[in-house]
């Protein structure tokens, strides 16, 4: 005799024997999860967080009008209850277009309040700030020094994220920046204060020094002093008085402090404002004329992009800095992007291409320094492109070549860049547990733990954790206890740094 199958009253998935109910248990916890009620939206202070793009405000008073926990939150969005934490107090950003999404969606953001997001932020008395990040826009060295100063200020963080939420907008920005007409950058400003080569001088040496700090002890507190010396260069180009040569001098220092200044930024964790410091670093670039520093603001692009970002960003960025220094002798530069363009294709998992690339990058790396190649980059070597190599084979799910690549490169990192060199060990370690050889992953993991202290770095963070976690999986192994509680140490005594 057949027996009668019950279902679902909403989905009709068949209902189990013992479930007494006319739903399944999925539904069931659906309908009863939390909500926020329409009333909570229709606050002018909630509508001023939405038009203003705080997510961390809007999520905090959302929470108060509707009675909700954190994990009611997570629940509604699948965020974490520690980000949302980190997000209502101002420690964390949403990072990606994904991410706000999720959150309004979740948070039952309705229609009618979605023109608030649309809300134009103008600065009277200059350039709209918006206008600053439009590719369409004329590139001017007002609309330059304006998206800088958003930039460096903070107020502006709605077009920032703007910026993370169109990959064609993106792609876009990084095509004009290569065929946008040359900008005028002379300046005759009654008063205004005198530029001269000398200063700039002292102001590039200032970069560079900031530049060796950060490679052997990581970001830490370089993002503030950065800014403050970015600071000062954009009110030369404001009021300061130079001829076009030395406009376009200044204009090269300033996005060389700019791209680095957005390096700091991203290292510390602050991944959307690190973005809109690369944009402006990259009219900067093209004002000052030098194809070289435009590669290198887009090099940076490309690793938000293929990090935080969208992947194909990444690749445009690369490809477009390298089109743009065809004409220059500049082997070191080509090999670095091809490096940002092959970890782009991995991301995406396209394993042919991003093999392809590095091969290209190893080329040019092997062939030395070219005449045309510039002097901050002077980190380019076998090592860190062995090294990206890994980390692709990582990113394509290949932990043992990964493995092998990074013991390859190992032996050629400078000892005198700590942060990068343990950046990449611990992405070793990762690989060879990965790989199912906790002896040497773990070996590796406590060498890493030794270098970290006093390197200030939130993506060296990211990794350890990663490599902890890599550990986590092998408890069982002999060496991997020690590893785990001398690694609960180590990130205690980070996380009070």
């Amino acid at each position: 005799m057949k027996l009668s199958v019950r279902t679902c009253t909403k989905c009709e998935i068949s209902l189990s024997q013992y479930n007494p109910d006319s739903v399944c248990g999925p539904c069931s916890r659906i309908s009863s999860a939390p909500r926020v009620p329409d009333r909570a939206w229709r606050t002018e202070e909630v509508q001023r967080a939405l038009a203003a793009w705080d997510f961390g405000e809007l999520l905090r008073l959302l929470r108060r009008r509707s009675g909700l926990s954190q994990m009611d939150v997570r629940a509604l969005t699948g965020l974490t209850q520690s980000y949302i934490s980190d997000l209502e107090n101002g420690r964390k950003q949403l990072a990606g277009r994904d991410l706000i999404i999720d959150l309004l969606n979740g948070m039952g953001l309705p229609a009618d309040l979605r023109v608030l997001l649309l809300t134009p932020f103008k600065d009277h008395g200059r350039p709209a700030a918006t206008d600053a990040f439009d590719p369409a826009m004329p590139w001017t060295r007002d609309r330059m020094v304006t998206s800088l100063e958003v930039a460096v200020g903070g107020p502006m963080k709605r077009r920032s994220v703007l910026s993370a939420l169109g990959g064609a907008a993106m792609s876009q920005y990084i095509l004009q920046s290569a065929i946008a007409p040359a900008e005028a950058v002379a300046a005759e400003v009654q008063n205004g204060t005198p530029v001269t080569p000398k200063i700039l001088r002292s102001m590039q040496e200032i970069t560079d020094e900031f530049r060796q700090m950060d490679a052997s002890s990581g970001s830490g507190a370089l993002a503030s002093a950065a800014k403050r010396h970015l600071k000062v260069l954009l009110g030369w180009l404001r009021s300061g008085n130079f001829d076009e040569k030395t406009g376009r001098r200044l204009a090269a220092v300033t996005a060389d402090t700019a791209i680095q200044t957005g390096w700091y930024t991203f290292d510390s964790g602050q991944h959307d404002a690190a973005q809109s410091m690369f944009l402006g670093a990259l009219r900067a670039a093209h004002a000052s004329g030098d194809s070289r520093l435009r590669a290198g603001a887009l090099s940076f692009l490309a690793i938000h992009g293929y990090s935080v970002g969208d992947p194909r960003d990444a690749i445009t960025a690369a490809r477009t800095g390298r089109q743009g220094i065809s004409d220059r002798d500049a082997p070191a530069l080509q090999a670095m992007l091809l490096t940002r363009q092959a970890r782009g294709h991995a991301r995406l998992r396209e394993e042919r291409h991003a093999l392809a690339a590095l091969e290209e990058a190893e080329a040019l790396c092997a062939r030395g320094a070219g005449e045309d190649d510039p002097h901050w980059l002077y980190w380019i070597n076998r090592g860190e492109i062995l090294g990206q190599r890994g980390s692709c084979y990582l990113e394509l799910g290949q932990p043992a070549e990964a493995a092998h690549a990074f013991d390859a490169a190992r032996d050629v990192f400078s000892r005198e860049e700590v942060r990068t060199r343990a950046q990449f060990l611990s992405r070793a370690a990762t690989a060879q547990m990965r790989a199912g050889d906790a002896d040497a992953g773990c070996l590796i993991g406590q060498e890493v733990l030794s270098l970290v202290q006093g390197i200030k770095s939130a993506r060296l963070d990211d990794n350890l954790r990663n490599m902890l976690t890599e550990a986590q999986q092998l408890r069982s192994a002999h060496p991997v206890k020690p590893l785990l509680e001398q690694g609960e140490d180590v990130m205690r005594q980070r996380a009070m740094a």
